[in-house]
């Protein structure tokens, strides 16, 4: 019964286009706080596995901040969109169906490995360190349509990433989490205003 009511508030927090491709499954077996893998290509659903016994030792903020940027990474993942390793990858694919139809193994070959390479790039690309980069800013820019400051956001989120850590017996955080984290409090602490460079002329 907590879950499930707790699945309905976290469903009233994500954004309208989250609430119709995310669907938010509990999973108290699994080793991670919250969980969702890379979609497939044309994948609609895309389910988020979330760990309650886990979640429920971490603050609301925090709770709010890492659904946030799971949505917002599960929704930036466009296997489709018009880019140029997508056009190297469809153009390779059709270029390798026409050497198999004419029976050449060879220019086969050459533009299957073409495909391939491309589509390892897009791989590559959705499981980057600046696509979590980019959905933790995205997660603080919808954090703060519900009440949030961009400050109490961002240090929201860089506390959740260090207890998630903890919570799930890691030593210390992963490299990208630590560069997360160094990028999330340079947010939440930003220069005080006033403060001229080291030889600025007064």
């Amino acid at each position: 019964m907590v879950a499930r009511s707790e699945i309905s508030r976290l469903l009233d927090l994500m954004p309208a286009s989250g609430r119709m491709y995310c669907k938010i499954v509990e999973n108290n077996q699994q080793p991670q706080v919250i969980a969702a893998k890379l979609p497939r290509p044309g994948q609609e659903t895309r389910p988020i596995q979330i760990n309650f016994d886990l979640w429920n030792q971490l603050t609301q903020a925090q709770q709010d901040l890492l659904l946030l940027h799971t949505v917002s990474w599960l929704l930036s993942i466009q296997w489709f969109k018009p880019t140029l390793f997508q056009g190297l990858a469809a153009a390779g694919a059709g270029l390798t169906l026409l050497e198999l139809l004419q029976i050449n193994a060879a220019g086969a070959v050459t533009f299957g490995t073409l495909t391939a390479l491309a589509v390892a790039q897009i791989w590559r690309q959705n499981r980057s360190d600046d696509l979590e980069i980019t959905a933790d800013e995205k997660a603080i820019q919808i954090a703060q349509r519900r009440g949030y400051s961009k400050t109490e956001a961002a240090q929201a989120l860089a506390e959740a990433i260090t207890a998630v850590a903890r919570l799930e017996g890691r030593p210390n955080p992963t490299v990208t989490e630590l560069i997360r984290c160094q990028t999330l409090q340079a947010i939440a602490a930003p220069a005080p205003v006033g403060v001229t460079n080291p030889g600025q002329a007064e």
